[in-house]
């Protein structure tokens, strides 16, 4: 079990005998740019110190990989995760600060929206072959009662780990399928899994590490598929659960009506055992990490575009049309023989739907502007305005 607000309490209190103030304590952030580190200030810190979530979670636990990470050469990393549900209230003053900035301005009052009817998507079906090598969507999704990956206990892992267990057992159809225990696999069996991008490699990540999602690993981990390994949930990693619909080709209509279907049966199995997923009006499914609060979801392609990713428009044209780039291999890899992965910037703020349809509008145009490029004309006239 994790500790009791009087455990915590007590720890507080010993603290305070031993005279470690939270000057003391405060971490030097001086060398950091997250976007914790943009926030957290010394009356901050004071403040939140002394607060605790009824699991037991502080404010050094929310801010810990932050600290340990004070930056990233590619992306502006976030700086702190939630332990629990109760996180986000608990330290709001912080959390609130970061998620306004990670999430373009979103405030303590927005309240987010979600739409997981595919049938609002328009087209998607159409994406050219030639160039869309692959589309996949996933999201995350927590269990409500449990803590999240950064406090849970061995206990709990498992819990949440049998309990998935059961309800994935009872998809049918086309998402029957089967779960494969990390533990029961072989080093081979898992790494062809890898190869094949359907499982997710053990963590190595400084962030991850730092965030405590590592311990006791691969112990109530693993990875569900369906027959055609077109549907999959990975158990504990990141978060309790990562739902992710993908396939070769251009038809990301028909992958994210998979997600959909999938998604809505997993939910309404998970309450016919009595549980729900995090979720409230404000912030949409809570997950770990603040980035991924909101609908979770990241839609993306696998895209060729030797001859647009090399115009100098190109970072321009992907921040208009709220899209990110990647390599295939991930967040740390670069682009092979011109293929990028391009997906949704955002998360919250914005419906399933909504951000399903700014990858689709916008891979048409980028896959557009390549052709143009491709026969030497020039790509002026296609510039779009800012989404």
């Amino acid at each position: 079990m994790s500790d009791t607000i009087d455990q915590v309490c007590q720890k507080m209190a010993n603290l305070q005998l031993k005279g470690l103030t939270a000057e003391d304590e405060f971490p030097d952030l001086s060398q950091h740019n997250n976007h914790m580190a943009k926030f957290l200030n010394m009356d901050m810190y004071k403040t939140l110190r002394d607060r605790t979530t009824p699991n037991g979670f502080t404010v050094d636990g929310v801010i810990q990989t932050g600290v340990d990470n004070p930056g990233h050469p590619f992306i502006m990393t976030v700086g702190c995760v939630a332990g629990d549900e109760e996180s986000y209230e608990v330290f709001k003053e912080l959390l609130d600060l970061v998620i306004e900035d990670r999430h373009g301005g979103y405030k303590p009052t927005d309240m987010h929206k979600t739409d997981l009817n595919p049938d609002n998507l328009m087209g998607g079906d159409d994406l050219d072959p030639e160039y869309v090598l692959s589309s996949r969507v996933r999201t995350g999704r927590s269990v409500r009662g449990f803590c999240l990956p950064p406090l849970c206990r061995r206990g709990e892992r498992r819990a949440v780990e049998k309990l998935s267990v059961e309800v994935l057992g009872s998809l049918t159809g086309d998402l029957q399928g089967k779960y494969y225990s990390l533990r029961d696999l072989s080093e081979a069996e898992q790494q062809q899994m890898i190869d094949d991008h359907l499982l997710f490699d053990k963590p190595v990540s400084p962030l991850l590490l730092a965030s405590r999602m590592a311990r006791d690993w691969p112990d109530a981990r693993g990875i569900w598929h369906n027959e055609n390994k077109t549907f999959l949930v990975w158990v504990n990693e990141e978060d309790h659960l990562r739902v992710i619909s993908m396939q070769k080709g251009g038809n990301l209509k028909e992958v994210f009506t998979r997600f959909c279907t999938g998604l809505t049966e997993i939910e309404s199995l998970f309450k016919n055992k009595g549980f729900s997923f995090m979720w409230n009006e404000h912030l949409g499914y809570i997950l770990t990490c603040p980035s991924n609060l909101g609908t979770g979801l990241r839609a993306g392609v696998h895209v060729k575009l030797p001859n647009m990713s090399k115009d100098s428009n190109f970072e321009e044209v992907l921040k208009r049309l709220r899209l990110q780039k990647r390599g295939t291999g991930g967040v740390d890899t670069d682009a092979v023989d011109g293929v990028f992965d391009i997906s949704n910037a955002d998360r919250l703020g914005f419906s399933e739907v909504e951000l399903v349809q700014m990858v689709v509008d916008g891979v048409k145009l980028l896959v557009e502007m390549e052709k143009k490029l491709e026969a030497g004309e020039s790509i002026e006239e296609l510039m779009p305005t800012q989404k």
